[in-house]
């Protein structure tokens, strides 16, 4: 019996001594894990060390009381607290000071100066008017600083700095789901490492985590023109920040697309984490890190031009800071592919588009229906249209005095580049009121800049594409003026058409539509009675032009057009634009290439018609080859269509029930608005792309003189022989899926 009691506690200690064996093991493992995703952001931050001339002016330029020159410590303002500059001195020198080839490595004097510019900080605790400062910006660089050096400061001083870091913690105020709860989620995670707290840092990364998804976007609340509730917007309280269902993004509740501004940010501080945490006990799952990869290649990479550059159309107030369409370097991408190998080619392309300067291979027309936003790519340009409706705002509000004119660059803007660069720090001279692709009245003064950000009162805007060629309508009214438009883009291979009809304006100002305004970089040759001739620099109109020529890029009119044309130099200021305390004030020169349409004073259904040709040449356009496959079937208030005959592509957008013939034997019936593209073969109907703007139908119905009798999953085509008529019945998407396109084969 003793025997078996002695045998009993050997087992049940030895059974102790395996789970106390795996559970050190598991510890052990787990801060192993901790130390290599510690030592990899200190890695990462030491990468990003200044140089040892910059610490030199640093050190040169500190003063006695713990500050430096140049700043304003007692300017707190939105505009101002060039405090950021003393923290970032801090940080700089903490680099230096463990740097091992630096002069400065472990040097007293750096490391004093750390100290008594840190307690010059936590003495003041400098607290800007901007919460964004409070909550991210300083807490960002004061726990970068303890990451480097914090160990070798006194435990005083660093404990002094906590309320300050922790100011970025996941329950604050600004960390709302998106873009800031992760950014916030990221400088808590950081700063439990540096405390070597592993319950709180375990909780936070989990945090992380969670907020790769998508999210319902903000229209969906109260339906469709948001008439279930007159409060819209504001009367939503929670929800709709983040990725959207279409891979834009929205930071706010506006319904305004932020997806190379903080939804990049979002991204990156994403990718920033999957790659510490790789090959840990703490790495994202496989799930997560495909719904990022899905949004950075489908969002952000497709909104981009090529990929690499910012489009100038898909950028806020941000535009407005000097170098913010400066290209994008493979950072991201590349740690994508450490992380995963899902759309492991896709993510290779973009390094080398990036860091190669390859063209893509990729071709896409990609409309972003929660943001009203749409992108177009071929291998040799890329173009956009940026647009707005009840569903959502037409820009961020000028926060922090940053995009002071942007008032009409939702208005159906429409950039266009092959090279990337077209529009590259060109807004200090732009003139905020021709907009490409808008149409503006000519006011002698813009509005107060209060007054940039407005809801459309429009429903009918969106498009239909099959992921290749697209039509996009934008039936347009101005929150800004009385004036009204129904404006539509034609995409294909080698060209794009742009119709407008309706304008009409009844006060006694001048109404223009801009084709492009963008940075001069060759001469303007015009084309007049099919002669073409290069114009001098000036600032002048010319009448009756067959098209217009500059920088690789065609602006061919259907007919004889008189258009207005300033290709010569051009002033302004960043101060113009940014209030920011650091704006530079000099004056700003550059040559630029102006292309507008004068509508007049109070025009009335006016209209226009133009066909931009991308990555062309004078031999080509002198060919004619564009125009002559291009046939614009009607544009009028009622109905805009397009056809092209190399393509056998036919583009409607009806803004009411009509009818219209798509060639001599073929006429197309649309029961409602809507827009359509179809694709035939000498007769034979082959495909049928729809798509409802409003968002209200659940069937989309039309149709067509041609025989077609087929059953699909998601539509039935029947044939009237009596009537000699087919009817097409179309389901269409409905919930976070509404406004979407629909393609049937037939």
């Amino acid at each position: 019996m003793a025997k078996n009691t002695v045998t009993s506690h050997i087992q049940i200690s030895f059974k102790l001594f395996i789970v106390l064996f795996f559970i050190g093991n598991s510890l052990a493992a787990a801060q192993t894990d901790i130390e290599r995703i510690k030592q990899r952001i200190v890695t990462k931050l030491m990468d990003s060390y200044p140089g040892d001339m910059q610490i030199e002016s640093i050190i040169d330029t500190f003063r006695e009381d713990g500050t430096w020159p140049g700043i304003d410590y007692a300017d707190v303002s939105r505009e101002g607290f060039l405090h950021r500059i003393h923290a970032n001195n801090m940080l700089s020198l903490g680099q230096a000071y463990k740097t091992e080839n630096s002069k400065f490595y472990k040097n007293e004097q750096v490391k004093d100066i750390i100290e008594r510019a840190l307690k010059n900080w936590v003495d003041n605790d400098y607290i800007c008017d901007n919460w964004w400062y409070n909550q991210i910006g300083i807490p960002n660089i004061l726990v970068a600083l303890l990451l480097v050096i914090g160990d070798d400061l006194p435990p005083a001083l660093v404990e002094k700095a906590q309320p300050m870091i922790n100011r970025a913690n996941i329950d604050a105020q600004g960390a709302r789901p998106g873009g800031d709860r992760i950014k916030i989620a990221g400088i808590e995670a950081k700063n439990m490492l540096f405390l070597n707290n592993n319950k709180q840092f375990d909780l936070v990364i989990k945090v992380i985590e969670s907020e790769i998804k998508n999210v319902e976007w903000i229209g969906m609340k109260y339906g469709y023109g948001f008439r279930h509730d007159p409060g819209g917007f504001e009367n939503r309280t929670a929800g709709g920040r983040g990725i959207q269902y279409d891979n834009s993004f929205h930071h706010r509740q506006d319904g305004v697309n932020n997806t190379l501004s903080y939804g990049l940010s979002y991204a990156s501080a994403f990718v920033e984490w999957a790659v510490y945490t790789a090959d840990t006990a703490y790495s994202f799952s496989d799930e997560k890190l495909a719904g990022l990869i899905d949004y950075f290649l489908d969002g952000i990479c497709k909104t981009a031009v090529f990929g690499k550059y910012p489009d100038a159309g898909a950028k806020n107030r941000s535009m407005s800071r000097e170098g913010s369409l400066h290209a994008y370097n493979s950072d991201m991408a590349k740690g994508l592919l450490r992380t995963s190998s899902y759309r492991k080619d896709e993510l290779q392309e973009i390094v080398d588009i990036r860091d190669k300067g390859i063209k893509p291979t990729t071709s896409h027309a990609t409309f972003y229906r929660h943001s009203e936003h749409f992108s177009f790519q071929r291998p040799d340009f890329f173009t956009s249209v940026r647009m707005y409706s009840t569903r959502n705002h037409n820009m961020e509000s000028p926060y922090n005095s940053e995009g002071l004119l942007n008032h009409y660059r939702g208005d159906g803007t429409n950039h266009v580049s092959r090279t990337g660069d077209e529009y590259f720090d060109i807004w200090p001279v732009y003139d905020y009121q021709k907009i490409p692709g808008a149409t503006i009245v000519q006011k002698p003064e813009m509005q107060d800049p209060e007054q940039i950000k407005k809801r459309g009162s429009t429903e009918f805007v969106g498009a239909v594409t099959d992921g290749k060629y697209a039509a996009v309508a934008f039936d347009f009214e101005s929150q800004h003026d009385t004036l009204c438009a129904r404006k539509s883009w034609f995409f294909f291979d080698e060209e794009y058409v742009a119709l407008g009809a309706g304008i009409s304006y009844e006060n006694k100002v001048a109404v223009a539509t801009t084709l492009n305004q963008c940075l001069l970089r060759d001469d303007v040759t015009i084309s007049k009675n099919s002669t073409p001739s290069v114009i001098e620099k000036n600032d002048k109109a010319y009448e009756n032009i067959d098209w217009v020529y500059q920088d690789g890029i065609g602006y061919v009119f259907t007919k004889p057009t008189n258009v207005h044309i300033k290709n010569n130099e051009a002033t302004g200021s960043w101060w113009k634009i940014n209030k920011q305390a650091d704006s530079p004030k000099e004056e700003v020169k550059l040559d630029v290439f102006k292309l507008w349409l004068d509508h007049g004073v109070r025009p009335a259904d006016a209209s226009y018609e133009y066909i931009v040709v991308p990555a062309t040449s004078l031999e080509k356009l002198k060919q004619n080859s564009s125009k002559s496959r291009i046939t614009i079937v009607s544009n009028t208030p009622e109905v805009q269509a397009v056809r092209n005959s190399e393509l056998n592509i036919f583009q409607a957008v009806f803004y009411k029930a009509n009818t219209i013939d798509i060639s001599e034997n073929l006429q197309l019936c649309a029961d409602s608005p809507g827009i359509v593209m179809i694709k035939t073969k000498g007769d034979l109907v082959k495909s049928i792309s729809v798509s409802d703007p409003n968002r209200e139908l659940g069937k989309m119905h039309i149709s067509i003189s041609g025989k077609v009798n087929k059953q699909g999953e998601n539509f039935s085509a029947i044939w009237n022989k009596k009537e000699k008529v087919s009817r097409i019945s179309i389901d269409l998407p409905q919930g976070v899926d509404a406004g979407k396109s629909v393609t049937i084969a037939l």
